[in-house]
């Protein structure tokens, strides 16, 4: 005999204990099925918030939803922000000009070094929002904007880290992107020009990018992004972190407010959405990890402070209630089945359940609401009555309707 199988068995294990963690791929290939390359869950749990991933051809024949001239129009508009970023390689210099941009400024620009960047994009355009729904395994209150930047060779905003998840999809030509994954890498920034730019950057990975790849970035990873032979259009999909001061401010604001004067958030285990909008119970244990006073909330006052708190961050702008309110009887007789509920570009919805029911939040405002309307709603932006609205529901629209949240629209017609 050669020995007993079970010592066999053990050397097996002992020796398998012993080797080295597989590193996960830094570049894998994505497919119609799935442009992550992956799963959403895999992609959750080996990637999200841990490690920086190059997606290859994860929108195959992506055609960019606005055009150039176009987004340098909207960078014209008041209300939008925008920056155009000129960069004299002679002399290393940097010049900022934000928005409202005019014609003028782009008639200054040449053929090279420099980029337009526009924010919130999404919310002028149908068309580009249509570019978060590939996203929609996140939870959709972690969904901050999609920024759209547009570059002549050369153009980029220099070395920088940021402080959120972003997903920067190729949408027109070529863009070299380089970034460091040295967790020892320096984050200091330059004293000398207004952009937020790092004194020093030494790249460990580069890679041309084309149109439908993807480079997913978690927070604090340096990186700097170059347009290279020709226009180049990058869409950068960009998550809302609230620092922790944040969220201790608007806490302690919203304490103050509610609590007796003697009373005194990251997600790397994320897994996909149940219900989209929804405000769940680990997202609570992570505000509890963060903010360790918390815990002299209950649930639901976390809850509630934390919907309105999400829904209204980083708002730039926010709906306007419409010139004349719409009566109860009115809204009784527009809400026939075929209606449809149609949602401002603007308005930021999430809920959640708890002891005395559902709520709906909406740019920090929230309604008791059913819970099947309170999920549809932030489901869809379009929503389509297969039946009459119950009297609760009613009371939820005529509030949404009157804050200018939604407006109603008849039954196409067949």
């Amino acid at each position: 005999m050669r020995g007993d199988p079970r010592h066999y068995t053990a050397r097996m294990k002992n020796a398998r204990s012993r080797r080295p963690a597989t590193t996960p791929p830094i570049e894998v290939r994505g497919n119609p099925r799935q442009p992550l390359g992956m799963s959403p869950a895999q992609f959750l749990r080996v990637y999200w918030q841990k490690r920086p991933l190059l997606i290859r051809n994860a929108f195959p024949g992506l055609v960019p939803p606005i055009k150039p001239n176009d987004l340098a129009g909207l960078a014209c508009e008041e209300g939008v922000l925008a920056r155009l970023v000129r960069h004299d390689e002679a002399r290393e210099h940097w010049q900022l000009k934000t928005g409202p941009l005019a014609e003028a400024d782009f008639a200054k620009t040449g053929d090279r070094n420099w980029t337009l960047l526009v924010q919130d994009v999404d919310k002028w355009d149908a068309d580009v929002a249509k570019l978060l729904e590939p996203f929609a395994f996140l939870p959709s209150w972690r969904l901050d904007d999609i920024m759209i930047s547009y570059a002549e060779p050369g153009g980029g905003v220099g070395a920088h880290v940021d402080q959120y998840d972003v997903f920067l999809i190729q949408g027109l030509g070529q863009r070299h992107w380089a970034i460091s994954t040295d967790p020892a890498a320096p984050k200091g920034f330059r004293p000398d020009i207004e952009l937020k730019q790092l004194v020093r950057f030494e790249p460990t990975h580069e890679w041309l990018l084309e149109p439908g790849d993807i480079l997913y970035l978690p927070p604090d990873v340096p990186h700097d992004g170059v347009a290279v032979g020709g226009p180049c259009m990058t869409i950068s999909v960009g998550m809302r972190a609230p620092s922790r001061a944040e969220l201790t401010g608007d806490l302690a604001d919203y304490l103050a407010e509610r609590l007796p004067d003697e009373l005194r958030y990251a997600d790397p285990d994320l897994a996909p959405v149940k219900a989209i909008g929804k405000i769940d119970a680990a997202a609570l244990t992570r505000l509890r990890t963060a903010l360790p006073f918390a815990a002299a909330l209950d649930d639901d006052a976390l809850r509630d402070w934390f919907g309105r708190f999400i829904t209204r961050y980083r708002n730039a702008q926010t709906p306007m209630p419409p010139a004349r309110g719409v009566p109860a009887a009115t809204l009784h007789k527009q809400l026939t089945v075929g209606a449809r509920l149609l949602r401002h570009p603007w308005s930021r919805l999430a809920w959640a359940r708890g002891s005395a029911g559902a709520t709906l939040f909406a740019n920090g405002e929230a309604w008791p609401a059913p819970a099947a309307w309170a999920k549809a709603l932030c489901a869809q932006r379009e929503v389509t009555l297969s039946a009459a609205p119950s009297a609760a529901a009613e009371v939820l629209l005529l509030a949404l309707v009157n804050a200018g949240h939604f407006v109603v629209r008849k039954a196409r017609r067949q």
